[in-house]
């Protein structure tokens, strides 16, 4: 069959996230759920709409970066929609400066999601919301001096002598002014939107915003929860809708750098704010950094949410003795394979590995070096097909990339880390203390879950690293 080198380039590219409506996204899904410790996706989903589709729920999900949460996730909101539900999925990182992220970061930027999604509900004026809102507004403004005057959308008008009376008048390119017994939702997030960004862009603005809002934080729940979130319940219903959920994507990426107070950002949000993440009044999935999976407040974590965070380790290529895994080598083989031909029925794409790859070992030499990660393994083929722009692939090209990637992930690596991995290596285990953090935080260490087992393997790039023999 005549290959496409171009599409096929095109079809691997690391960065793109399949989309569970889009057909030819449809083509490209291979489903590891058999090989990843069980049906996560549907477990979440059966938990929302049919043990607690009146209740709100909330569960945390978290894997490496790149492990194809994202897909999944989109897949849970597509699911989710089927089963009646409105679902608001947004990537937090659009919304939040992921190095310096506070709770009332957080809940403004769902509260902005939510009235953005709303545009077919006619909402009453949320107007607790639109007071700690006009007082936000108030100080940015004041901050980097506009002038007297300034409008911010779905808060109003905003001068130097306001005193607390505005106006919720405000204009919008091409659909015009928007009022109180308009679109409420479009015109709050309008609003949010205004003041998020210019906090996002500037760090002292967003350290003011967040003085302002953090004794305030209760109240910000509340108004969430009493003006937004159970209106917009209660009118979705009404549609025939069964319930609102909100996926906040990408929270798994936020840095851990200490807070000013010296407390880790990554525990800090997760762990003391707990209580702001779960009291939302709707159903919650939020993604979770993995690395908390190994901190010491993991014991706290665990009891401030509902329930364990649901975990997506890798595709296991090996066995924790050291055998190979052949379901997850042939479902890896397949995720090439549908990149190239998306639509041929598996069997049949089988038969084109000799017009794709120097043999059928090139292409498990790819899989292997992926060490089951999906988006690892997009890149080193995506960097192939760029090196080499011709089919069959060779396994020459690919060893070079190999060699190439392992120098990079090689350079920062201590000593001490060395030691560490050799211990991985050996045990298939690691330990809750900080550098093991950094370890699975910089994909030097891989989770596997197989068949009931559970364990762990470095990287395999670094397998012919010197330092781990």
């Amino acid at each position: 069959m005549t290959l496409d080198i171009k599409k096929f380039f095109q079809a691997t590219n690391p960065s793109k996230t399949l989309v569970a409506d889009n057909p030819e996204d449809q083509k490209y899904y291979i489903d590891f759920s058999s090989v990843r410790g069980g049906k996560i996706i549907e477990e979440i989903k059966d938990n929302i709409s049919f043990f607690s589709p009146d209740d709100p729920t909330c569960v945390l999900f978290t894997g490496h970066i790149g492990c194809g949460k994202s897909t999944e996730l989109l897949r849970l909101k597509s699911d989710l929609e089927g089963e009646g539900f409105h679902v608001v999925y947004f990537e937090s990182s659009e919304d939040l400066e992921m190095a310096d992220v506070d709770i009332g970061d957080v809940l403004l930027a769902i509260a902005r999601r939510i009235s953005q999604s709303l545009d077919t509900i006619k909402l009453d004026e949320p107007k607790n919301f639109k007071d700690l809102l006009q007082g936000a507004a108030k100080l940015l403004q004041t901050e980097i001096e506009l002038g007297a005057e300034a409008s911010v959308p779905g808060v109003g008008k905003i001068s130097a002598n306001t005193t607390g009376k505005y106006s919720v008048e405000a204009g919008l390119p091409g659909v015009g002014k928007l009022t109180a017994s308009n679109d409420q939702g479009v015109a709050l997030a309008l609003g949010i939107g205004k003041i998020t960004a210019k906090a996002k862009s500037d760090s002292t603005l967003r350290e003011r915003l967040n003085q302002y809002l953090g004794p305030q934080k209760t109240k910000l729940l509340e108004a969430i929860n009493q003006e937004l979130i159970e209106p917009a319940i209660a009118k979705l219903k009404q549609q025939g809708k069964h319930g609102l959920v909100v996926i906040v994507d990408n929270l798994d990426r936020i840095d851990n750098r200490q807070k000013s107070w010296g407390r880790p950002q990554q525990e800090y949000l997760f762990v003391d704010q707990s209580e702001y993440l779960t009291k939302l009044r709707c159903h919650l999935v939020y993604t979770m950094p993995l690395s908390l999976k190994f901190s010491n407040d993991y014991g706290n974590l665990t009891q401030r949410f509902p329930e364990d965070p649901k975990v997506l380790p890798m595709v296991p290529i090996y066995l924790a003795d050291g055998g190979e895994c052949a379901e997850g080598m042939a479902l890896l083989r397949q995720m090439v394979l549908a990149r190239a031909f998306p639509d041929l029925e598996e069997c049949d794409r089988l038969q084109e590995i000799p017009n794709l790859f120097e043999s059928p070992e090139t292409l498990d030499r790819l899989c292997y070096m992926s060490g089951g990660h999906p988006r690892d393994l997009l890149r080193l083929l995506n960097d192939w097909i760029k090196k080499q722009r011709q089919t069959p692939l060779t396994r020459q090209t690919l060893e070079d990339l190999i060699r190439n990637r392992r120098n990079e992930m090689t350079l920062p690596i201590s000593a001490d880390e060395w030691e560490l991995l050799r211990e991985v290596k050996q045990r298939k285990k690691v330990s809750g203390d900080q550098a093991y953090q950094t370890l699975i935080r910089s994909r030097l260490v891989f989770e596997y879950r197989y068949n009931g087992e559970s364990w762990f393997d470095v990287n395999p790039i670094l397998a012919d690293a010197k330092e781990l023999q």
